[in-house]
């Protein structure tokens, strides 16, 4: 019998301030950051209490799914590694070799597919090479590249925004802004599926809710000097007030847990700026352990599992 497991995997965040200036180096590829966009982050980071909690909801997200599938009668082991701090994926990747794991499903905690999304599959690939060199029999693995539109995770958003509406005196009044990170703007020339996708989980999720009318932007656009996605999520709450609008809930739909993205971007960032404008900003709560979510990310995992074949053949690089 196939020992199968799932392997989910985030990109990872500093949880101390002493590991901000390795984390940001690897982001960068090894190039160490300037020391005033080091300095810039880490006081990013000492705003949300002094690091991210990223990796212990990943923990947890990865305990709650297994206990899931338990539950569900199709017991397997789930791990949980990250691209760029401990545990990475390279070394779960061995390990669940060596715990004798002979097929998994990747899961990239990131809905919608990517070009960024793409370095996951690079890493379990690399990994798996490395074992293949030795001699062993890598394990065999089944990429899911894309779970946008998973029917859980569309209603878990919906019940989170719901919920957040609920806080107003008048929830059908309130303009919901759905978000995401912001990347490339060349990514929509080399047709990254990225924008679309997005676009058809807050349509899914605004389907749900019975909005007759809700807005989109991106948010924590890097520095690298050349046009990214917007419209920015700063900007669009300067134009929302402008144009009257007094309250607003923001949904993130590209982020599945609490970090420095979320706490810091949106719930310091963009709050001071609906403050300075007059707006109203609440946030719908990161899904994080929502019963909801993780049945939906089971679901994931037992549907690219019953698919059969494995994406690429054992440790293939492309």
């Amino acid at each position: 019998m196939t020992h199968d497991a799932v392997l989910l995997m985030a990109y990872g965040s500093p949880d101390r301030l002493d590991q901000v200036e390795a984390y940001y180096t690897d982001i960068r590829r090894g190039s160490p950051p300037p020391p005033h966009l080091l300095e810039e982050l880490l006081g990013r980071y000492r705003a949300i209490g002094g690091g991210s909690p990223l990796s212990r909801i990943v923990e947890e997200q990865r305990n709650a799914v297994e206990a899931d599938l338990r539950q569900r009668g199709t017991p397997m082991p789930v791990y949980a590694a990250m691209r760029h701090i401990e545990p990475r994926i390279a070394n779960v990747v061995a390990r669940m070799a060596s715990d004798g794991v002979e097929r998994f499903v990747a899961i990239a905690m990131a809905p919608q597919k990517s070009s960024n999304a793409a370095g996951y599959r690079r890493a379990v690939d690399g990994a798996l090479a490395v074992i293949a060199a030795t001699g062993a029999t890598p394990p065999n693995v089944v990429f899911v590249e894309s779970w946008h539109d998973q029917p859980r995770f569309v209603e878990a958003l919906a019940a989170t925004t719901r919920e957040a509406l609920a806080r107003f005196q008048d929830p059908a009044a309130v303009l919901v802004m759905f978000t995401a990170h912001s990347l490339p703007a060349r990514v929509v020339a080399e047709g990254d599926p990225y924008p679309e996708e997005l676009a058809a989980t807050a349509a899914l999720v605004a389907r749900e809710l019975g909005l007759a009318r809700y807005t989109f932007s991106f948010q924590s656009a890097g520095r690298t000097g050349e046009p990214w996605l917007g419209p920015d999520i700063l900007e669009e709450i300067r134009r929302l007030s402008a144009e009257g609008v007094t309250e607003v809930v923001i949904r993130p739909v590209g982020f599945v847990a609490d970090h420095l993205e979320v706490l810091y971007d949106i719930d310091i960032e963009a709050q001071a700026v609906a403050r300075a404008v007059g707006v109203r900003l609440e946030r719908a709560r990161s899904l994080n352990t929502d019963h909801l979510f993780i049945s939906g990310l089971a679901d994931v995992a037992l549907a690219a599992l019953e698919a059969g074949q494995p994406a690429m053949t054992q440790g293939a690089v492309p």
